[in-house]
């Protein structure tokens, strides 16, 4: 039975959703039910794409991720694959018409990720467009359902959204990326000499396109706004304790918020989604 293998290939995104991301797992349960399945198929493909070069590193992660590309485009074709996560993946593209072009910007991204480099403020924006912005616009299709009107008056802010939750990533993660994998994404930043200056231009960035993305997610379909809100507010809050926090210690540790805090991070927005006061 074709469903119950569909079922299962969901199933696998689902858990691959709550494994690698338990505080993006929870504003997926919060979206409609039926959004809630095709963005933890995105989810998966994305989050696959992205251990094979962040993880992979006793294999050849080049044909690894060449013969994950090859696969993703058979499935999408065939609309089936013995692959779960692909098989999923093909569902929500083919179920959204969710342009090819946005998933090989995504991959072109990934590819960049497979050697070493030092980031141009031009490949700066080119990595940040194909690893999140075009993730985010994968997630519009899914929330605005067909309504293309809708989907291209909240494609700015979708795009704006997924580029801030990226650079807070990038700051979350600069331990691991830096020490390990030997990346350092932010242009012309030296970690190891930062200057209160070169630390404001970043923050300031950031909280400009919070606050631009928080004009799109106000006119978001009700079926979608609290669980990306949600989103929303956690990095916010991720985004602070960065921000109190040492460049010393961001290179040390990766910067994290308690369960309890999350939970309460919930509760606060809950109340304002309820009072319609974002």
């Amino acid at each position: 039975m074709k469903q119950l293998f569909d079922e299962v290939s969901y199933n696998c995104s689902k858990i691959t959703t709550k494994k690698y991301s338990t505080s993006f797992y929870l504003g997926v349960l919060l979206l409609e039910k039926e959004i809630q399945t095709h963005i933890c198929n995105i989810y998966g493909f994305v989050r696959f794409a992205d251990e094979i070069v962040d993880t992979f590193h006793q294999y050849d992660k080049k044909n690894l991720l060449l013969d994950f590309e090859k696969d993703c485009y058979k499935a999408i074709h065939a609309k089936i694959s013995l692959n779960p996560i692909l098989n999923s993946f093909q569902q929500t593209v083919n179920s959204y018409n969710i342009e090819n072009e946005l998933i090989e910007t995504f991959l072109l991204s990934m590819k960049m990720d497979l050697e070493p480099q030092e980031y141009s403020q031009e490949n700066f924006k080119k990595y940040i467009f194909g690893s999140a912005e075009v993730v985010g616009l994968m997630c519009l299709r899914v929330f605005t359902n067909g309504n293309n009107e809708k989907y291209e008056e909240l494609k700015p802010y979708a795009m704006k959204l997924g580029s801030v939750l990226q650079k807070v990533n990038f700051l979350r993660d600069v331990s691991y990326d830096y020490n390990v994998l030997d990346r350092t994404y932010f242009p012309d930043l030296d970690f190891n000499n930062i200057t209160e200056n070169n630390k404001q231009l970043i923050f300031q960035d950031i909280e400009n396109e919070f606050n631009y993305a928080l004009i799109g997610i106000k006119k978001l379909p009700i079926s979608s706004r609290f669980g990306v809100y949600l989103a929303y507010k956690y990095y916010r809050k991720l985004f602070k304790k960065i921000q109190n926090t040492e460049t010393k210690n961001l290179i040390s540790q990766r910067i994290r918020i308690p369960n309890s805090e999350k939970y309460s991070i919930l509760f606060r927005a809950l109340v304002r989604h309820k009072l319609s006061r974002y």
